[in-house]
């Protein structure tokens, strides 16, 4: 017999109970379908044998039941916070604890509050076929924009039945990494108003009762709004340190030292130079794991010529994300750019910045001067080769962290480099967008049936 669902076409035996087996996967297929699960993979988790005591610390609030339920994990840009996420999921996992991850990114306009809760109800229904009735009846009850009422139908509601049934410790974790990226840019009011959204619904864990018994995991930059909303008598809040508060010898700093050590090792450098570089390097990562992580692949090109570039500069410019960013650049393009080159660099950078999502080359080979005229060739070679310790080289161009976006849009970057100020053009870079999508609208490429089907009708 063949049992159609989702438009899968699955073949059975049925056996005695098998048919409530499939009944029942096909009710959660249904709802997961229903609700819309909507979710992005977590960063890679911290190096082994690093940050073992920020680890133990999260992992301790977390199965202390008499703590407040909410632990919030706050920190300057690049000092690991989505790392750490990642290492507490993967043991709390190991030690058979029920955890629901959900990841922030500003650059994908879908990932919204709206989505976060509904995967977070997709998750619970796996997990408890008991809740799967509450959750159906509450997706039905909502078909708006609402968010309170999204969260009160497929969240407050739900696990209101859950506290009872379950013991304490066997509740599932929920853990939010980098929830300050909700909302984007938040150039827009709609994005703002998402943010808001999310704010809202968070304050909701510290205030109704049935709620304060599920632990609650957060990450995000240390901004005011978070603060408010999880104030410290009422949450708990883990500083990730890093500048003048990391000290030589203490734990963040020997957590770089190990991290930077292995780097240099696996690229072949003398052990003599190693000691020389972990001795120049680690006290100018000042904790920011971003920091030793882009030094290390600014340095894989060619590690003793590159680590003389960053020695011969003043040493203590190089402290902070933007000088060594700055550096960067300047090492990679020079002063050698030819005039298109540089608009084509910024034409590809600025549409990376503000289209909201990854670009990959069908997109950004037609932007103003990446195309060589006259020939098939690109220039997108010398943007991945030179942006190569900063961007992910693969198909897809996209940032290795927020903080290198952050760099483009400050005042820092220009009076470092003024030649590429149209970077920062926000009106120019999303006229140029708009201009690529009406070109394929008219394109003889967009036709029908330009995938060739034999029909539309697809049978199995």
């Amino acid at each position: 017999m063949y049992v159609f669902y989702l438009g899968t076409c699955v073949k059975h035996n049925f056996v005695p109970g098998n048919a409530e087996v499939v009944a029942e996967q096909k009710e959660l297929d249904d709802l997961v379908h229903a609700l819309g699960e909507n979710r992005l993979l977590l960063r890679k988790s911290c190096m082994e044998g690093t940050r073992t005591t920020i680890l133990q610390e999260i992992e301790d609030e977390i199965k202390n039941i008499n703590a407040p339920n909410v632990i919030w994990i706050r920190g300057l840009p690049g000092v690991g916070k989505s790392a750490l996420a990642a290492s507490i999921v993967n043991r709390l996992v190991d030690q058979k604890h029920h955890v629901i991850p959900f990841r922030f990114d500003r650059t994908q306009s879908r990932v919204t509050t709206n989505a976060l809760w509904r995967t977070v109800a997709c998750d619970l229904a796996r997990l408890f076929p008991s809740l799967r009735q509450h959750l159906a009846q509450g997706v039905q009850g909502y078909n708006s924009s609402d968010i309170d009422r999204l969260f009160k139908l497929l969240i407050e509601v739900p696990l209101s039945t859950l506290v009872d049934a379950i013991p304490r410790e066997e509740l599932p974790v929920i853990l939010i990494d980098v929830l300050d990226e909700c909302g984007g840019l938040r150039h827009a009011a709609s994005e703002e108003e998402d943010f808001q959204g999310l704010l809202y619904t968070l304050k909701r864990w510290t205030q109704v009762d049935h709620l304060k018994r599920f632990k609650l995991v957060t990450t995000s930059r240390p901004e005011d709004c978070i603060s408010q909303t999880f104030p410290k008598s009422i949450s708990v809040h883990i500083a990730i340190p890093s500048g003048s508060d990391v000290k030589l010898g203490d734990s963040a700093s020997q957590d770089i030292h190990a991290f930077l050590k292995s780097c240099l090792e696996n690229m072949g450098m003398k052990n003599k130079l190693i000691k020389k570089a972990l001795d120049f390097l680690v006290p100018r990562a000042a904790g920011i794991f971003i920091w030793a992580t882009t030094a290390a692949n600014f340095l894989k090109l060619d590690p003793e010529g590159r680590y003389a570039m960053l020695e011969k500069g003043d040493g203590k410019g190089l402290k902070g994300l933007y000088p060594l960013y700055s550096t960067i650049a300047r090492a990679s393009f020079g002063h050698d750019l030819e005039e298109e080159e540089i608009g084509a660099v910024a034409s590809v950078i600025g549409a990376m910045i503000f289209a909201k999502k990854p670009l990959d080359d069908n997109v950004l080979i037609p932007l103003p001067q990446v195309k060589i005229p006259d020939s098939d060739v690109s220039r997108l070679g010398l943007i991945r080769k030179g942006l190569a310790s900063v961007i992910d080289s693969g198909p897809i161009l996209h940032f290795h962290h927020r903080s290198f976006e952050d760099f483009l849009l400050s005042k820092f970057f220009l009076q470092e480099l003024l030649e590429f100020s149209t970077v920062q053009d926000r009106g120019l870079h999303e006229r140029q967008l708009a201009m690529l999508c009406l070109k394929t609208l008219v394109s003889s490429k967009l036709h029908f049936n330009m995938c060739n089907l034999e029909s539309s009708i697809i049978e199995c």
